[in-house]
């Protein structure tokens, strides 16, 4: 088997994160925060442990600003959901992945004024039409670091200095990005960042993150979810202490020990050199690729401008018979459709059957992209 649909979820995981989280069902398996035992004890250790990792990981400064989520998805309801009211303005971008747009279309419903910056075909974001639109009294912008259908990577420094000029609050959905590209929240000037543990960071699904920069007012996102944190029990008001504003209910503490080891395998490697091996990677297989007659690769088609995401397309062929192909002559695992994100795949021009999307993860070799791009040259000729 060819696994290449790293971009949905990571696999395989790294030993160590398997390791770890058995070590944890093992000898901690306590609830962190809801008693004084030292099981309790231990696990509200643990779970500091891998705050403060995600903090040193993205160079945040405060660990208590780094509240678990279950996903990506849930970190950026958290912000979308928590601080945008009637009247606010919110500019994106047109390669938006559902988890923005659908909180977006549903805050719209309540007056909410969405704005959206025009991205090239390939998915390269206009500058110029979003320095235009975020002069026009926006209050957050939210953009995301790379597609996931088309791979390109938005100039976050570029967008964040604009946010800057304008006093708008920058969100970065890094699901694409975290662990295989450096993201540094103050050297990028993200204020706010959400991330999925179980893609790039090599963590388990279930997991993931929001980490709030240490300048933005936390009162002004309200807690989507309340319920019991372990803190204040007298009180049945949700305490406005971080991270306990933002994480009611029991964690998912054995998903988050497995998330440490991720970030710990990431780091002892690299991400510059795990970033390498993903350029090398799609460099081979975009030239591949483009060799062959019917297939059209859609994005930059530049590799150090994109992520390990490539989609294509092929004359005469549907993407579904396609991927049932790779995946039932060849073993080559894959996705094909519109990838949760329809705004991407209409700035692409993909729109509405999709793209085959190949995505490449840190244990994939060249060996095993040689031996797709083979497999697509006859899927395309039977």
């Amino acid at each position: 088997m060819i696994y290449l649909d790293n971009a949905a979820t990571s696999w395989p995981k790294p030993p160590e994160t398997i390791e770890a989280m058995h070590a944890y069902l093992e000898t901690v398996g306590g609830n962190p925060g809801r008693s004084g035992h030292r099981a309790s004890v231990d696990a509200a250790r643990a779970l500091y442990e891998v705050r403060e990792a995600v903090c040193t990981f993205f160079n945040s400064k405060d660990p208590m600003r780094v509240f678990f989520t279950h996903n990506g998805t849930h970190a950026l309801n958290y912000v979308l959901m928590g601080m945008l009211k009637e009247g606010d303005q919110v500019l994106t971008t047109a390669i938006e992945h559902n988890a923005v747009m659908r909180p977006l279309r549903e805050l719209e419903k309540r007056g909410v004024v969405i704005r959206t910056a025009c991205c090239r075909e390939d998915g390269t974001v206009d500058l110029d039409d979003f320095a235009r639109k975020i002069a026009s009294g926006i209050t957050l912008s939210v953009v995301n670091h790379a597609s996931n259908v088309l791979g390109t990577i938005s100039p976050i420094g570029s967008i964040a200095e604009l946010c800057r000029k304008h006093g708008v609050l920058l969100l970065v959905d890094s699901a694409q990005t975290a662990g295989s590209l450096p993201i540094d929240m103050q050297d990028m000037g993200i204020d706010l960042l959400a991330c999925t543990g179980h893609k790039g960071l090599l963590g388990p699904p279930g997991t993931g993150c929001l980490v709030i920069g240490s300048h933005v007012d936390s009162t002004a996102i309200k807690p989507i979810i309340r319920g019991g944190t372990g803190s204040r029990s007298k009180e049945e008001y949700q305490p406005e202490d971080l991270p306990d504003k933002f994480e009611s209910g029991t964690p998912n503490s054995v998903g988050l020990a497995g998330l440490l080891a991720g970030i710990s395998w990431v780091t002892s490697r690299g991400v510059d050199i795990v970033r390498s091996h993903e350029v090398k990677l799609i460099a081979r297989l975009i030239e591949g690729l483009q060799s062959i007659q019917d297939i059209t690769v859609h994005g930059t088609r530049n590799p150090k401008e994109s992520v390990a995401v490539v989609s294509f397309t092929c004359r005469g062929k549907t993407v579904s018979e396609i991927g049932l192909m790779l995946d039932e002559r060849h073993g080559i695992l894959c996705r094909v459709g519109l990838h949760c994100a329809p705004s991407a795949h209409k700035t692409a021009g993909t729109f509405p059957e999709g793209t085959v999307r190949l995505s490449p993860g840190c244990f994939t070799t060249l060996d095993e992209i040689d031996r797709t791009v083979d497999a697509v040259r006859e899927a395309s000729r039977s």
